[in-house]
């Protein structure tokens, strides 16, 4: 195989499952994870460089509603999960003796990847924990937050997200609240990057007109290739490419079959093919990784980290550059985070 390309990936969910498997959490991702599909030393190995750490809230409340909405999460619970994430976030970084960063600017993250560190940004998937008044998108702020998905796939104050339909488009529930378009308004004046995965079809377009940033799908992936409400459609993948956006492709096998199934046996080819038609629709520049480790069902082939190196080297043989595979690996999210938090 060729030499490794440093891969800064667009979304994980290590934080939460980390978090709910037991006491000494910030450990077992420094030494090794059994379970987990990431952990430090795998992602040395690997050359998983860092990306977007994201912090995801539960409910044990999965009955879906009349619209086949799953129900929002209790403001309490999810602001008592949120900090949990947020400090568990922060002890790795502490105890890691260096080996992870916290990085909160494009500039950090290229010095902690140079230097051979873990490039952690702090993300969120979901702001159930916040309130009308917005007041601790501040405090998260302070604490390094730089990117946020308005919501999961289950409406909150804010938004509404896509449930989990294969073929069905996006198009579902009413678009963002009063209080969500004040939350987009913040998130410009503070420069927290929005992610439109699991939007729905008007909250996108009611962003869209919004905000003043780049339009970014951190881990979405083909609608014309696999027909799933959580994939980006033609329209969509246009509105990204013409504002300087990026999607980044997840790696969840569910999202990338052109059916829709688990299938364990997926190979590589499905995930060029999408890469590829990404390319061909938005350009080379606006095409990234979003893998959701921690987060979804995966094939054999790309188990954990390890699996990021196969893929690269599978869009080699299918014929893509280095220059064009360390713009997919890493140099497209470091771009467009710059021009979405400024120099």
């Amino acid at each position: 195989m060729s030499p490794q390309i440093p891969v800064f990936d667009g979304h994980n969910d290590v934080l939460s499952k980390l978090l709910h498997q037991r006491d000494g959490a910030e450990h077992r991702f420094l030494t090794g994870a059994p379970g987990m599909q990431i952990d430090l030393p795998r992602a040395q190995a690997a050359g998983f460089a860092g990306g977007l750490c994201a912090i995801w809230v539960s409910t044990e409340d999965t009955t879906l509603d009349a619209n086949g909405d799953l129900p929002p999460v209790p403001q309490a619970s999810a602001l008592e999960q949120t900090i949990a994430q947020a400090a568990l976030l922060q002890r790795i970084v502490r105890r890691s003796d260096g080996a992870v960063a916290l990085c909160r600017s494009a500039a950090e993250i290229r010095a902690a990847m140079a230097e051979g560190r873990f490039a952690a940004v702090f993300h969120i998937e979901g702001i159930e924990a916040a309130t009308r008044d917005l007041d601790l998108l501040h405090v998260l702020h302070a604490a390094g937050l730089r990117t946020l998905g308005p919501v999961w796939s289950r409406p909150n104050q804010f938004a509404h997200g896509v449930p989990f339909v294969m073929n069905h488009g996006p198009d579902f529930g009413p678009g963002l609240s009063d209080a969500g378009r004040d939350l987009v308004r913040l998130c410009n004046e503070l420069r927290i990057m929005i992610d439109l995965s699991h939007m729905n079809e008007a909250g996108f377009w009611d962003i869209a007109k919004l905000s003043d940033a780049p339009l970014v799908a951190s881990h979405s992936n083909a609608f014309a290739i696999c027909p799933h409400s959580r994939n980006a459609t033609d329209r969509q993948l246009d509105a990204i490419r013409d504002t300087g956006g990026l999607i980044g492709l997840n790696f969840g096998v569910r999202f990338l079959h052109p059916e829709g199934i688990r299938d364990p046996d997926m190979g590589m080819e499905v995930m060029v093919r999408h890469i590829d038609y990404l390319v061909e629709r938005v350009g080379i520049d606006h095409v990234a990784l979003g893998s959701d480790f921690d987060g979804t069902f995966m094939s054999r082939q790309m188990q954990d980290v390890s699996g990021v190196q196969l893929l690269l080297e599978a869009l080699r043989q299918a014929g893509y550059d280095e220059a064009e595979l360390t713009k997919i690996a890493h140099g497209n999210w470091i771009a467009t985070l710059e021009r979405s938090w400024g120099g």
